[in-house]
């Protein structure tokens, strides 16, 4: 028997093509093997007959029948029965199961790597405005999406990270202006502080940089700010006009240099963010500027062809957009009466701007709240005439803080949020970026805070890194040379436990592969847990510093094998792999 790693799958089904081949000349069918949940089912089951039935017009298990009397004699194979309706169910040989151990320790950092695949894929995420800390709820978003394109470009796709910093529209004006309310009133220049304003201290923080900087510079009297602007309570009264009348006030009086304000903000913002993100482990190829679709045309470009396509009509001196001929619920604004361009106007530019750039596949990260988003943006890009299809957004439900028992409250501008930056500090980078993938993205998450700060194996992340540290450990009491171990004999592999754990090894390839497929790294998550359990499991039942030599070194290699998964996978998610706990 061939001692050769061997891709199981891949000769059952050659095995099985084979088989039909003998049966019905001439005829093909999709070769699909799946693992049983119950392992008394063997270690993979194929519906073969069951899709030929129709095709040869016979009973399914009969046909299964001469399917496994027609099948190959293989060494890898210890038996083929059929079960059911028609099933194959295959057990293979243990050293089928085994070689895999002698897989990944030869492909190392390479074990489960997906072969090159066609195209180029961008996924943007977080693209939160920058005008003030991230919060949890980015920190969700920044997890999965980091965590989702290191799955896809794992799996063979060339894969760009993408920031889209929403550095223009009035977010950044209300931003800016508070930062001036604040630097007027660390002058005595009392102006009411609009309840809609951004709130929290670091926007006093950058009215000090601005005052230390510049001294009165940007100094004007309370009086001369509130001529204009509509009152912000009484009879009759509206927040966000009073709001936008303080933002119109400002660049009245400050001229030219309300831009350096705003820029001063944003660069601050945004540096902030980046820093955030960076000991967070989630970087980005290309951090894309909403303003630079303005300054290149790239938004009149874009309004002007949904215009001459026919797919815009005027309205109270506003442009709207059918969006209703492509499903959205009601049509929407382009441009404004005034001539200003709405935000959904910059996200069209920017959505037909990725396919100008040549990727073939969109993956773009948003907030549960943007539900409602999907439609109008993939009409525009139908009635612009491109692949909406290629378009896949994924939602991120929010995240609930609980210490113990009791709710962690949060808000928005108000600035009593917890920032993703409090809770890094609170359980560390590797909590955080495992316990957000925890459960699926699409579903509300509850974060516990105690569970993910406790060295436990209640921990799920403290267990995952537990099984990893403790292979490290007995590599030390061991003290050999663990890169001989790839050409060790594994035959004394042998127990139930060892094979089931050689068979968890074998599926990681796909289930990488299906993860990826799917957008789920979640799944990853849960898979490294079940791993992790069932080495546990075979660690407290069976030394593996035995007395037998051969049988310690096969033991040995099974576990730096498991060891090595465990890192691979663990990668993908952004969480450290530590030797020692």
């Amino acid at each position: 028997m061939s001692s050769q790693p061997l891709e199981i799958k891949t000769h059952l089904a050659d095995l099985l093509r084979a088989a039909l081949a003998s049966v019905a000349p001439g005829t093909t069918a999709e070769i699909q093997l799946e693992r049983p949940r119950d392992a008394s089912h063997g270690d993979f089951a194929s519906n073969l007959a069951m899709q030929l039935a129709r095709a040869l017009k016979e009973n399914p298990r009969k046909i299964a029948e001469r399917l496994v009397h027609e099948l190959p004699r293989s060494p890898w194979l210890l038996k083929a029965e059929v079960a059911g309706a028609g099933f194959i169910n295959f057990t293979v040989a243990p050293a089928a199961k085994t070689a895999v151990v002698a897989a990944v320790l030869a492909k190392g950092d390479d074990y489960g790597r997906g072969a090159q695949k066609p195209g180029k894929l961008q996924v943007e995420f977080v693209s939160a405005n920058p005008t003030g800390p991230l919060h949890v709820g980015h920190g969700r978003g920044a997890a999965y999406g980091a965590s989702l394109a290191s799955l896809l470009a794992f799996a063979g796709h060339e894969v760009c990270r993408e920031y889209y910093v929403n550095d223009a529209g009035r977010q950044m004006d209300i931003l800016a202006v508070s930062t001036w309310l604040r630097y007027l009133d660390s002058f005595g220049e009392k102006i009411p502080f609009p309840p809609n304003a951004y709130q929290g201290d670091y926007v006093r923080d950058m009215a000090q940089q601005v005052r230390d900087a510049h001294g009165d510079r940007y100094l004007h009297p309370a009086a001369a700010v509130l001529a204009c602007v509509p009152p912000a309570d009484g009879e009759g009264a509206d927040i966000e006009a009073h709001l936008d009348g303080l933002i119109a006030a400002a660049k009245d009086l400050l001229g030219e240099e309300w831009h350096y304000i705003h820029q001063h903000a944003l660069s601050e913002q945004l540096a902030d963010c980046r820093a955030d993100l960076e000991e967070y482990g989630v970087h980005f190829d290309c951090w894309f500027s909403e303003r630079s679709l303005y300054d290149t045309g790239m938004v009149a470009k874009a309004v002007a062809e949904l215009e001459k396509r026919g797919h815009l009509y005027m309205q109270d001196g506003a442009k709207w957009f059918r969006s209703t001929a492509f499903g959205d619920e009601k049509d929407r604004v382009v441009q404004r009466e005034n001539g200003l361009y709405t935000y959904f106007a910059s996200d069209i530019a920017y959505h037909w701007n990725k396919f100008e750039r040549g990727f073939t596949r969109i993956v773009d990260i948003w907030g549960a709240d943007h539900h409602g988003y999907i439609p109008r943006v993939k009409g525009a890009l139908k009635a612009l005439d491109l692949d909406a299809e290629a378009l896949d957004v994924a939602l991120v439900q929010f995240v609930s803080l609980f210490r113990g028992t009791e709710k962690v409250s949060m808000s928005t501008r108000a600035g009593s949020y917890v920032t993703l930056r409090e809770l890094r500090q609170e359980v560390g980078n590797d909590a955080c970026r495992f316990f957000y993938l925890l459960r699926k993205q699409d579903q509300s998450l509850d974060f516990d805070l105690d569970l993910a700060k406790s060295q436990s194996n209640d921990n799920p992340v403290y267990y995952v890194q537990y099984a990893h540290a403790r292979v490290c450990s007995v590599l030390a009491q061991w003290g050999g040379d663990a890169t001989t171990l790839a050409t060790t004999d594994l035959a004394p592999l042998a127990s139930e436990r060892e094979l089931a754990l050689a068979a968890k090894l074998a599926a990681f390839p796909e289930m990488i592969e299906g993860a990826a497929r799917d957008h789920a790294p979640h799944s990853v998550a849960f898979w490294l847990r079940d791993l992790a359990a069932e080495f546990h499991a075979w660690y407290n039942a069976e030394r593996l510093l035995v007395d037998d030599a051969a049988q310690k070194q096969a033991r040995l290699a099974l576990a730096v094998a498991v060891r090595q998964v465990i890192r691979n996978g663990l990668r993908l998610l952004g969480v450290s792999a530590p030797d020692a706990m």
